[in-house]
Formats: C-alpha cells, sequence, structure tokens
C-alpha cells in the first residue's frame, strides 16, 4: 500500500467560503501542507465546520487548518463564538491575584481551543508571548504584560488551557515583537537594542515556554540590527543558532506572512519563501495573495521536502478525539464562559 503524499513547506490560503475547484487543485499540491483561514472565510459555525471538513477530506494525510484566533482584537470568528478577550485583561487580573489570573488564562485558552476544535480548526496562532513595552502599533494589547515573569507565567497557564483542550500552542512572535514601533504588515521594523537585552527580556518567556512543552513557534518580521541584517524569520542565526541549539526548541517554525512589508527585504515571494525554509523554518505562509502562491509553487518545483519538518508540522496535529456532542452544553465550558464574561 502506497503512503500518504507528505504534508509540504507551505501553507496558503482561500477567498471564499467554501473550496473552489481551483482551491481544490492547488491545495492538493505536493508542496502545501496547511490552510490558513481568515474572516473572509466565516459565515457560521455550520458553514465552517463544513469547510474544513471538505479540507481535512482532501487527502489521506489530511491538511493542517490554522486560524489567527488569540483573543482582543485578533479573532477570526465571531458570530457563533465566544468573544475571547485581550492577552492584556488577563495581565491585569494577574496583577490584583496572581492565582485567579492563572486561572483565567487556562480557562480562556481551553474554551477558545474547544470551540475551534468543534468546528474541525486543528490550532490558533496563539498565544503572544511578546512584551508590550507602549509603543508598538502592532502589540500593544495583546500582549499579557510589560514584565517577563508575568507574561510566562500566564503563556504557561494559556498552554496548559491549549493542551487540555488537545490543541498545540504557537509562540510568537519570536524573539519579540514588542520593541518596536512599527507594524510589520506595512513597515520594515528595525529593532536596534543591544543582542543581549533582547536575550535576557524579550526571548526569556520563549524560553520558559519552550521548557514547559510548546510545540510551535513563529518569528517576528523584524530586524534585530546587533544581531543579524535580514528579518528573525529568515535569519539562520536566530532560527538555528538560537531557537533551535541555544534554546533546544524541537517544534515546528511557521513563518509569518511573506506578504507583509517586512518580508519584502529578503526579495520576490520565491526568495522570501526559499529564505525561510534555508533559516529552519519549517512551514513558509503565503496569504492574501494567490498569484505569489502560484509563483511560489511553480518557482519551489523539484523542492525536496525534509522528512524531518514533516514530522514536526505533523506534530502540530490535536492529540484527542473533538469533544462528542455540543461544547456549549457542557459544564466545564459554562464555567469557562463565566469566566470570560466577568473579563470582557
Amino acid at each position: 500500500m502506497k503512503s500518504p503524499m507528505p504534508l509540504g513547506p507551505l501553507m496558503i490560503d482561500i477567498d471564499g467560503v467554501e473550496l473552489s475547484s481551483v482551491d481544490r487543485e492547488v491545495l492538493k499540491h505536493p508542496l502545501v501542507g496547511g490552510l490558513i483561514l481568515f474572516s473572509r472565510n466565516y459565515e457560521s459555525v455550520e458553514q465552517v465546520s463544513l469547510l474544513c471538513e471538505a479540507v481535512h477530506k482532501l487527502r489521506a494525510e489530511p491538511l493542517l487548518i490554522a486560524v489567527d484566533h488569540e483573543g482582543g482584537r485578533v479573532q477570526r470568528f465571531k458570530d457563533g463564538f465566544t468573544q475571547i478577550p485581550s492577552m492584556q485583561s488577563l495581565g491585569k487580573v494577574y496583577m490584583d491575584n496572581p492565582t485567579l489570573g492563572y486561572e483565567y488564562a487556562q480557562q480562556t485558552a481551553w474554551l477558545m481551543a474547544m470551540e475551534l476544535r468543534q468546528v474541525g480548526v486543528d490550532f490558533s496562532f496563539a498565544p503572544v508571548l511578546d512584551l508590550d513595552y507602549g509603543c508598538s502599533e502592532i502589540i500593544g494589547d495583546r500582549a499579557f504584560s510589560t514584565d517577563k515573569e508575568i507574561v510566562s507565567a500566564l503563556a504557561i497557564a494559556f498552554q496548559r488551557g491549549l493542551t487540555e483542550a488537545g490543541m498545540a500552542s504557537i509562540g510568537k512572535h519570536f524573539p519579540g515583537h514588542g520593541a518596536v514601533a512599527p507594524d510589520s504588515h506595512v513597515a520594515i521594523p528595525v529593532d536596534e537594542r543591544p543582542l543581549e537585552e533582547i536575550m535576557q527580556n524579550d526571548v526569556y518567556p520563549f524560553k520558559q515556554l519552550i521548557q514547559s512543552g510548546m510545540k510551535g513557534m513563529m518569528p517576528a518580521h523584524v530586524i534585530y540590527q546587533q544581531a543579524d541584517s535580514v528579518p528573525a524569520g529568515f535569519s539562520e542565526f536566530w532560527l538555528k543558532q538560537v531557537l533551535r541549539q541555544q534554546l533546544g526548541f524541537g517544534g515546528a517554525i511557521f513563518s509569518d506572512d511573506l506578504s507583509m512589508h517586512g518580508a519584502s527585504v529578503v526579495g520576490d515571494f520565491e526568495q522570501r519563501a526559499r529564505q525561510t525554509l534555508k533559516a529552519g523554518a519549517d512551514m513558509a505562509l503565503v496569504c492574501n495573495d494567490r498569484s505569489a502562491v502560484e509563483q511560489v509553487i511553480d518557482r519551489l518545483q523539484g523542492y525536496i521536502i525534509n522528512m524531518k519538518s514533516v514530522e514536526r508540522i505533523k506534530n502540530m496535529r490535536p492529540i484527542t478525539p473533538p469533544f462528542l456532542g455540543v461544547i456549549q452544553e457542557s459544564q466545564q465550558w459554562q464555567q469557562c464562559r463565566k469566566t470570560i464574561d466577568r473579563l470582557l
């Protein structure tokens, strides 16, 4: 019996709320290994459940389905889903009562993960491990705290909630996006701080979460000038030397979206994809530009898939069966929902 085609190193997106014939063809390509969903792909719980089911049935080795559903300003699915509070709100609870903050973070993550798993999503790109320095346009209240110890404690609790729901955690944006003002979606942020300062402060939560079993990591489209001339997601120094060797991270590395302006310094889309994979990423995200996806697929023909990367990507799959029945009817969901209502 022939073994199923392994998952490829590209995660792409689609335009609509159901698969077109072209979508099906592209998603079946050997270089593709995952699909990321956005708000435009969501109409209802029933619709997105059918979409995820159709995607998972496309290949013998089902594609991974991801979403940015971290809470606060970044939550792709809304109607029919619980509104997830910002991570900053958990940090404020922790400041008053660490035990309660820890408990709330775990409950919030569990509920978020269970609602996503119920519709067929494999994982969310969460939690954010950046420190809030009060200057970043894009981080802000997405961060748990300004304090690296509080970020670490709450992120560990959040990760426990995800794990309890069977969902892998993904820390972002390594080695820390919080100290630069520009938004890497539309600019090329440069962090000029000494490497020692970044390692001592910003990298600290990532180190703690790796030691606590974090399965995924997403590097920042930020240039850390004292360490390398390219953004972290394209840097062998950050991904191989620091993340893999110094910190001992053995999980999957996902590039941030290669269509973001912060990635443009590396070249065209083919060059961006090649460089992030060469630097040590296991999966390159190409989103919001179907022509870019086609360009990358066309020009990477013959690319030799790294089987170690395939194994790391496969480990992102949920580790327990999905909840049978309606999750909202469970006592645990109702308790977690009460907790979230207190935070909003």
